[in-house]
């Protein structure tokens, strides 16, 4: 009697393959010294407080930091987020934003 200790079953692996390959993230600044912050927001939470928090702070230590306020790029995630966010490299270029800080969701 094999009191299953020899039995051999096929297992699947629950993942697929990986489909996307590491990609390489955009060189960090050094410093946050005289470059122009813009802020994303998905109108959830509460956003509008903490991006006055955040610039508060990253002005403390950079004060010749600028900030582009998220009123100026809409909701990221409401209705018209497909054309907003397909409008954003033109924007963020047109704004001269350096680097965005994307936030909040609930």
């Amino acid at each position: 009697m094999n009191n299953g200790q020899d039995a051999k079953y096929e297992v699947l692996w629950p993942r697929s393959p990986r489909q996307n390959r590491n990609k390489t993230f955009a060189q960090r600044f050094s410093s946050l010294s005289g470059k122009r912050i813009g802020f994303l927001w998905d109108y959830l939470f509460r956003g509008d407080e903490v991006f006055t928090i955040l610039q508060n702070a990253i002005s403390e230590r950079f004060p010749d930091t600028e900030f582009v306020s998220w009123k100026e790029f809409g909701n990221t995630h409401g209705s018209d987020e497909r054309q907003i966010l397909a409008n954003l490299p033109a924007r963020l270029k047109e704004l001269r934003v350096d680097a965005v800080i994307s936030a909040m969701a609930a």
